[in-house]
Formats: C-alpha cells, structure tokens, sequence
C-alpha cells in the first residue's frame, strides 16, 4: 500500500485534516476503522470493493462516508488508488447542507448531495490530471466552490477538546458541567455537527487510543483498565465492535488498518 499525504491549503485549514492519496500496485485488503469525521473519496483508478459479511459492492466513482461503528473491509483491484478528503470533526458542516448525523453509517455516491453535473465535471478533471499536486489543486478548488458558511459551534469544539484530553474515558454529566445547555439540546447539536452522539465519539476515541497505544509489553487487561474498562466482557465487545475481532485477535492479524 502507498499513501501520500497532503495538507491543505490555508483556506481549507478550519475544515480539513488533510488530504490522502492511497494506491495499490498489485492489489490489497485494507480495513478502515471508524473515524472521528467523515470522508469524501473520489477514485483514481482501478476498482474499490466493499466486503461486508457475505456481500460485496463496487464502491461508487465519487462517494461521502459518514461515521459508523463498525469498520469496513476495502480491497483494492491491481493499479486502483483513490483521492481521499479527510475532514476535520464538523468540518464537513461548512460544505455539506444535510445534517451530518443523517450520514451515519452510510456510504453514498456524493451525487446525493451535490448535483451530479459538477461531480462529473470533477472527476473528468481528476481523471485527466497527471500529478498528485495538480489532483490536489482542482479537488480544493472544488471544495471551496461548495463553501456554505463557517460553521463553527464553539459549545462543541470544547467538547471535543475534553474528549480528546480525557482520552474518550469521560462521562457525559461531567462533560456538561458548567455549560448553559440541557442535556438534549446539547447532544443534538453535537450530532448534527459531528455526525454521531458524544457518547459514541467518546467510545470512538477511547478505542482508537488503546490501539494507538498497544505494546506487547503491556497486559491488555491493564490497558483496558486505565482506559476505564473494569468489566472484562464490556472491553471485548466494544473492542469487536470497532475493530471486527477480539482484541488478541486484531494485534495478531497483518492487515493494514487506518
């Protein structure tokens, strides 16, 4: 597997983390894990196949994936490589009308939400571009003909801010103590500008980080303790959950993952 990165430019630096190339020359599995904002693909080349239980689907030219639970297990055809635009958390509400929570566990042909004339025109330009640079040029421009607003939801932001510094290990009552908000109120707004409820970006961010961490050196059930994990049974099934096996399992597999 190749991946480039790219980072935006300053325009787009409020909304996007960065922007990936990913290419296979002699074909891959790659399994993707949830993650914390959504993503738009556009395909380069080759065939992208979505292998989910028994069933399979071509993934679409151009396509948004929202947030989801579970991870997805992609395989890429010889010579395939996609165009990846990774949002940073509700950076994607500045571009797209539709609530973010409405996206949730899906993956849709980005027609669904932009007219299907400039997503064609983008990929004809995506297409017929040489470099990495240039794919990159026309994509940003493109993003930036989409701007709706400056969606920013400072209440939210600092949620993330806590989640992130507790390590996903926080409570939702701690979480609005202090704020000026009902409990309802405040998890609607955090969906519609994230994408999921706190609690499973929460989860989200509590497993990522125990993965991030993993040594060999540590005992699982130790780091699922200071993860806030004191059940066992609990650890495992949202472990599997997120990853798609048991924790013994996942570090034992070779697929790359991201």
């Amino acid at each position: 597997m190749n991946i480039e990165t790219f980072l935006p430019s300053k325009n787009l630096q409020p909304y996007i983390r960065e922007f990936l190339i990913i290419g296979s020359e002699e074909g891959m599995q790659n399994r993707i894990l949830p993650g914390s904002s959504l993503v738009i693909s556009f395909r380069i080349n080759g065939k992208i196949t979505h292998k989910e239980e028994n069933l399979e689907s071509i993934l679409p030219m151009s396509g948004i994936t929202g947030l989801r639970r579970m991870p997805r297990l992609l395989e890429y055809s010889e010579k395939a490589s996609t165009l990846l635009v990774i949002f940073k958390e509700g950076g994607a509400a500045s571009f797209i009308k539709e609530p973010l929570h409405h996206l949730f566990e899906l993956n849709l042909s980005l027609d669904h939400l932009i007219s299907s004339k400039k997503i064609s025109e983008i990929e004809e330009k995506l297409f017929q571009t040489k470099t990495n640079l240039e794919k990159i040029s026309i994509l940003e421009k493109f993003l930036i003909s989409e701007w709706i607003e400056n969606k920013q939801d400072n209440l939210v932001i600092d949620s993330i801010r806590k989640i992130r510094k507790y390590k996903g290990n926080l409570k939702i009552g701690d979480l609005l103590k202090g704020m000026p908000i009902s409990r309802d109120s405040y998890e609607k707004r955090f969906r519609e500008w994230i994408g999921t409820s706190p609690k499973q970006f929460s989860n989200q961010v509590r497993i990522r980080n125990i993965i991030n961490s993993y040594s060999s050196k540590i005992n699982l059930t130790e780091m699922a303790q200071d993860a806030g994990y004191f059940d066992q049974a609990h650890f495992i099934k949202d472990f599997k959950t997120f990853t798609g096996q048991t924790p013994k399992q996942f570090f034992k597999l070779s697929i790359p993952y991201w």
